[in-house]
C-alpha cells in the first residue's frame, strides 16, 4: 500500500525550497556567464507589458517577475514529479 507525503511537504517545497532555487538558479546563470538580458528575459516581458498599460515600474519589478518566473517553473516540475509518483 503506497503511502500518500504529508501535505505540509508541498508546502515547504513550494513556500521555502522552490524559492530559494529559483535564486540559486538565477545567481548561478550570472556566475556561468549567461547574458544578463537572456536572463532576465521573462521579467523584462512583464515589465514591458506594465510599461504599455501606462504604468512606470523598477528595474526591481523586472527582477522580482524572473525569479516568479523560475520558481513557477521548479514549482510545476515539483508538482509533476509527486503527481507521477
Amino acid at each position: 500500500m503506497a503511502g500518500r507525503a504529508h501535505p505540509l511537504f508541498l508546502w515547504i517545497f513550494l513556500l521555502i525550497l522552490a524559492p530559494v532555487g529559483a535564486a540559486v538558479v538565477v545567481t548561478l546563470l550570472l556566475l556561468l556567464g549567461v547574458e544578463p538580458r537572456l536572463v532576465f528575459a521573462p521579467g523584462r516581458a512583464v515589465r514591458s507589458f506594465l510599461e504599455l498599460c501606462g504604468l512606470h515600474p523598477a528595474n526591481r519589478v523586472a527582477v522580482a517577475s524572473t525569479v516568479g518566473v523560475f520558481w513557477a517553473v521548479i514549482a510545476a516540475a515539483g508538482l509533476a514529479w509527486e503527481r507521477r509518483r
